[in-house]
């Protein structure tokens, strides 16, 4: 009787170690799932870029959201993917200093903040504004890894790619593409940015920019960013460089097809 009693105790405790374990999974995936579901929190600068004004017309739309030049003489436009978790209007403040000099510019947002879980939402875009002639797309972290993914898919459609504190997973080192790759100098990640094997997968003439005291968060208007140091410059100081290169992108990939225009017009009018 003894050892039988001691066999069902046993069985009650295993029971109750087991009971326990599955608590503790699922209350830790259930932490997680909040944790992935819960986006980064906006800072005010970045509503406030989200106004129209006499320089710049905001419209958002389930499908993006256009940041349009009140003169617009450029037939190049860019395409923004958002990083992991942030609100596609934390970089409402970059795309409109972009607007600014003469671009049009696409935020496009995505189901739960996530670029990877739609990649192929810069086709609407594009089909929506088929008066632009050449596409630039650009994303910040993962939204970066998604956006070269949409470039490696549509080598057609996709003259330009900016990597904004990101690397592609894809091969895009034969493709005829112009491609920006910045990040700050005090990104956590930043080794996988600027590793052989990044710089490898891109164009053999991919312009690497590091930003001297800038960090992985900065590139938006957000704050909340996890194990993120301390930037060593300001937000406007680092946006103010990410604006420069990009916009040195855009001018680039504009001035090259402009050169393949007037070749391929020139051999037209050849006897």
């Amino acid at each position: 009787m003894a050892a039988q009693r001691r066999a069902i105790r046993f069985r009650e405790w295993l029971l109750r170690g087991i009971a326990l374990i599955f608590i503790v999974a699922l209350l830790g995936l259930s932490a997680g799932v909040i944790w992935l579901l819960t986006p980064q929190v906006l800072l005010p600068e970045a509503t406030a870029a989200m106004v129209s004004d006499q320089t710049v017309t905001v419209v958002p739309s389930e499908a993006e959201i256009s940041f349009t030049p009140s003169v617009d003489t450029r037939n190049t436009a860019l395409i923004v993917y958002p990083g992991a978790k942030v609100p596609v209007e934390g970089y409402a403040p970059l795309a409109r200093s972009i607007a600014e000099h003469g671009f049009r510019v696409f935020l496009v947002p995505m189901p739960g903040n996530f670029a990877l879980l739609a990649v192929e939402r810069a086709l609407a875009v594009q089909t929506a504004h088929a008066d632009v002639a050449h596409w630039v797309i650009a994303g910040h972290s993962l939204g970066g890894v998604a956006a070269a993914q949409f470039a490696a898919q549509h080598p057609d459609s996709i003259h330009g790619l900016a990597l904004w504190a990101s690397f592609p997973n894809d091969d895009l080192s034969q493709r005829d593409l112009q491609v920006l790759s910045v990040w700050g100098a005090l990104d956590s990640a930043r080794d996988s940015m600027d590793s052989a094997q990044t710089r490898a997968r891109l164009p053999a003439d991919t312009r690497f920019v590091e930003i001297p005291g800038g960090n992985h968060e900065q590139f938006g208007y957000y704050t909340g960013q996890a194990n993120d140091p301390v930037a060593e410059i300001t937000r406007a100081d680092q946006q103010a460089q990410i604006v420069a290169a990009t916009v040195e992108l855009l001018e680039a990939v504009e001035a090259a097809a402009g050169r393949r225009d007037l070749v391929r017009g020139t051999r037209l009018w050849l006897p």
